[in-house]
């Protein structure tokens, strides 16, 4: 018998017509007795783009022995957006509609760290009915996210009824975002000084509406998943990390409480009015993707708790800063068209006060004076701390904004998360960091 046929691969023979290969059968104790030099192979593979939000812009390059994975190293930086560059040459306010896109699933979040620096940096304090439609805005977008990536991890999985009922869930919290600023992703509607216009006048309805649709939506998604074998099989005991390994890689959010480390910046430093909310912070113990999991769900529905209580709490009042100087824009109120001004507001500005439309031309195209200084803010995002530095140097635009992305931060987890795994278990892993790429890559 050959050395080829003893380790179970078919043996050859040369032949009149070519060499001609024959399949045997065998004894397994015979066939895992010798070295298979297949074992000793090195096998480096490009895996993805196995997300949505990964397209292009994000590989992750294995080293295999067999189907264990040796090394993992994540390959970023093609998106090629230059965000924070292109800041740098628009007003204040005008930077918040790049800035909304750093990371499109949660833009509302992105748009509040921004402007909250720059009213640091400026010295206001925001009105009260202001903050309180932030903090509804950003955690119906944290469901939104959330249930993003359930539907996309659930899609990596191969649970299609995950993917289908997540993004239809997601859809109808788009729908609220929609109502309130007029466009379903990519808001610009939180602006320096408060927000860009009021909630619209049947928002009760239309967030009552929400709020059943979302109960249904969670308790329905529990049910097909929680208890699901496969479900648990694919997530339980993959992808783990632990408390230390979180903190020496800066990693936050659901991963760092899914290893049992309740930080959050909503009840640790708080900030807007959430020092007012009953809530709690979900964490569990086990650090693998299963934790993640049940973390997120959990946080799903204190989100709902949060919406619930800042809506009560909601009072009649300005939803931007009373100093025309840095209010924008400038005394808005809708006209019967539905269409922002009123004719009233252009009447006056256009036909009845010279110092009005200098005013409204200058604030527009120039944009109001920030104090020289610099401002860092962190909030809590649906992916961890996203932080904003902003650098002013008194004049109307940014000299500088940097954001401290949290999804650039997790994905240094990837290796402790996959290496010494098995492949088909990265695709999980990876899914359980919830990446967004036009974060990383600003």
């Amino acid at each position: 018998m050959s050395n080829a046929r003893k380790r179970g691969y078919a043996g050859s023979q040369e032949t009149t017509e070519g060499k001609v290969y024959t399949v045997t059968g065998g004894d397994w104790s015979d066939l895992l007795a010798d070295n298979d030099p297949v074992e000793e192979e090195r096998l480096v593979v490009n895996l993805g783009p196995q997300h949505p939000s990964t397209h292009g812009v994000l590989r992750i390059v294995i080293d295999l022995d067999g189907e264990t994975v040796e090394k993992a190293r994540s390959v970023i930086g093609y998106l090629h957006t230059g965000i924070e560059k292109n800041v740098e040459y628009r007003t204040f306010t005008q930077a918040t509609t790049f800035l909304t896109r750093a990371d499109y699933l949660s833009p509302i979040f992105n748009e509040t760290a921004y402007c909250m620096a720059v009213e640091k940096l400026l010295g206001v304090e925001v009105p009260r009915r202001a903050q309180i439609i932030r903090v509804i805005m950003m955690e119906i977008n944290r469901i939104s996210s959330h249930w993003i990536w359930l539907a996309t991890g659930g899609m990596e999985l191969g649970s299609t009824t995950a993917a289908t009922n997540g993004f239809r869930a997601r859809d109808w919290c788009l729908d609220v975002l929609e109502a309130v600023s007029g466009l379903r992703m990519n808001h610009a509607y939180v602006r320096p000084g408060g927000v860009a216009q009021d909630l619209p006048a049947d928002f009760s309805e239309v967030i009552e509406k929400w709020f059943g649709q979302m109960e249904e939506e969670i308790d329905g998604i529990e049910r097909l998943l929680t208890g699901q074998p496969i479900w648990i099989k694919r997530l339980k005991d993959v992808g783990f990390i632990n408390t230390p390994g979180c903190i020496q890689l800066g990693v936050t959010g659901p991963l760092l409480r899914s290893a049992g480390l309740a930080w959050d910046i909503r009840k640790t430093e708080p900030y807007l009015t959430y020092d007012e909310y009953d809530f709690e912070i979900p964490t569990h113990d086990a650090g693998d993707n299963w934790s993640r999991y049940v973390v997120r769900v959990a946080e799903m529905r204190e989100s709902l708790k949060i919406v619930r209580q800042a809506v009560k709490t909601l009072e009649p009042g300005p939803v931007m800063v009373q100093d025309k100087k840095i209010g924008w824009p400038a005394q808005l109120s809708i006209g019967a068209d539905g269409m922002g001004n009123s004719l009233n507001h252009v009447k006056h500005i256009m036909g009845q006060s010279m110092e009005a439309l200098i005013h409204h031309f200058k604030l527009v195209t120039e944009g109001f004076h920030v104090p020289a200084g610099q401002a860092y803010v962190a909030i809590e995002g649906p992916r961890g701390e996203l932080g904003a530095h902003v650098v002013s140097d008194g004049g109307t635009r940014p000299w500088r904004v940097h954001l401290r992305d949290p999804s650039f931060v997790n994905l240094q987890a990837i290796p402790a998360l996959s290496e010494g795994g098995l492949l088909a278990d990265v695709i999980a892993s990876v899914a359980s960091l919830d990446p967004v790429m036009g974060g990383v890559d600003r």
